[in-house]
Parts: structure tokens; C-alpha cells; sequence
């Protein structure tokens, strides 16, 4: 029974450092400029702005994170799936 209070306890410690590592993440900003074009994107896989020549291009960028969402989620969920078979490297916290 108290291994299950410390499982729960080491699942909610890498929570929080998830958690904290996302925010790091969001920090890092990368942006690159070539032919007229720039690119923004944050460290969390994020396109913060496309330009061409000075002109924004939010429609576009709303549309390539919502779609990048999507496939995250849905890589997320493959790895869920696998990490099933995994639960005896995680030290049980899959059971």
C-alpha cells in the first residue's frame, strides 16, 4: 500500500518536472530569416510569426501549430500505447 503512496509521489515529482521543462522550453526562441522570409519558432515546437517582406502571415501560423497539436497528440498516444508494454522499466508507475 505505501509503495503505491511513493509511486504516486515519484509520478507527481516527474509531473512537475515535465511541467518545468515545458516552461523552459517556451523560453528558447529561435528565429531565421532568409529570402525575404522569417521564421520564429519557441523551443516547445511552437511558429511564433512567418513574414515575407515585412507582411504576417497569422492564418498560417494558426494552422501549422494546430495541425502540429494534433500529430503531437496523437504521437503521444502511440507512445502511451507502447509504453505499456514498458511498465517494468518505469518500476511499476505504468501499472
Amino acid at each position: 500500500m505505501f509503495d503505491k503512496f511513493k509511486q504516486l509521489g515519484e509520478l507527481n515529482k516527474m509531473r512537475q518536472q515535465a511541467n518545468a521543462l515545458q516552461k523552459e522550453l517556451e523560453k528558447i526562441i529561435e528565429t531565421l530569416e532568409k529570402k525575404g522570409w522569417s521564421v520564429s519558432v519557441t523551443g516547445d515546437q511552437k511558429i511564433r510569426y512567418i513574414k515575407k517582406d515585412g507582411q504576417d502571415f497569422n492564418d498560417l501560423v494558426e494552422l501549422i501549430n494546430e495541425v502540429m497539436k494534433k500529430v503531437q497528440k496523437e504521437a503521444a498516444k502511440k507512445m502511451m500505447e507502447m509504453g505499456g508494454g514498458l511498465s517494468g522499466l518505469l518500476g511499476g508507475l505504468g501499472k
